[in-house]
């Protein structure tokens, strides 16, 4: 089991779970996870490197930040936990929530990012993700940013089902273990933890600004990875493609937008090579 630390960056305290030594691997989830999505992935990438999975802020057992739900903000929690953790540079691999933040520090901080990997999410209003884009953004997103206090109203006592629905939509009806599936409800559940995760979509103007302003005078240089499924596909290959450097693409095939929780063991395939060719060009 990994160890489970508070570490207190940024201005809130974060709950990290730690794992092995060597090379840092820094893992930012999503929504509706906690740092126990990289479950089934942690043990076989700590056999090697030091794997750090933080609750970002407000989510999970994490601080219930009143503000820094921005994409930016995220990114310099992440920054800032790697000094913590006396990490000079990190690989970092996000997804949905955590893609956004980990794709400005590489951006921002290509010194302090060694690989980057990015999964199933859109990068603000970047081109490329006009197709997945086409009816609209999913609509959860614009419940979740509504009027405020409106979807914590509706939602608070309905929490675990809630969560069910994206667990079994983001693993085409497969589910995920039961007490996997226990963390992330009660991790979502209750006013405050719902309003502290729907703040990142409320937050989400404000990043897709960070966004354009950031690849309006940068390129993104660090060797990146991006991987689709269902329901993003290649929109955020397609996004990246044209400010990237050094872009690699995979869509995972027969797997939902859970990538590390329902096909845990394709994505090690894909990440391990990619992260031992980071080792063989260090050396």
């Amino acid at each position: 089991m990994p160890e489970l630390r508070r570490i207190r960056v940024n201005g809130v305290e974060l709950n990290v779970a730690l794992a092995g030594s060597g090379p840092a691997v820094l893992l930012l989830h999503g929504f509706p996870h906690t740092w126990e999505l990289w479950t089934d992935i942690m043990a076989d990438l700590s056999g090697r490197y030091r794997v750090i999975a933080p609750d970002l802020r407000g989510f999970g057992a994490s601080s219930r930040a009143a503000s820094g739900y921005d994409a930016g903000t995220l990114a310099e929690d992440a920054a800032a936990l790697l000094a913590a953790l006396g990490a000079s540079s990190a690989a970092v691999v996000g997804i949905d929530a955590g893609a956004a933040p980990a794709f400005l520090l590489a951006l921002r901080r290509p010194c302090l990012v060694r690989r980057l990997v990015v999964m199933e999410s859109v990068l603000g209003t970047l081109p490329g993700a006009e197709d997945f884009l086409a009816d609209g953004p999913p609509w959860w997103f614009g419940f979740h940013s509504a009027a405020p206090d409106l979807a914590e109203t509706v939602l608070q006592g309905h929490e675990a089902a809630y969560v069910d629905w994206f667990l079994q939509a983001g693993t085409l009806g497969d589910g995920v273990r039961p007490a996997i599936r226990d963390a992330f409800i009660r991790a979502y559940t209750g006013r405050e933890a719902l309003s502290c995760a729907f703040s990142y979509y409320r937050a989400l103007p404000e990043s897709a600004m960070q966004i354009e302003r950031a690849v309006a005078h940068a390129r993104l240089t660090v060797p990146t990875m991006a991987l689709g499924a269902k329901p993003v596909g290649a929109a955020l290959e397609r996004q990246l493609r044209p400010v990237t450097d050094d872009l690699t693409g995979h869509i995972v095939e027969d797997c939902g937008h859970i990538i590390p929780l329902h096909r845990p063991h394709v994505l090690l395939t894909l990440l391990q090579p990619f992260l031992a060719d980071d080792e063989a060009k260090a050396g």
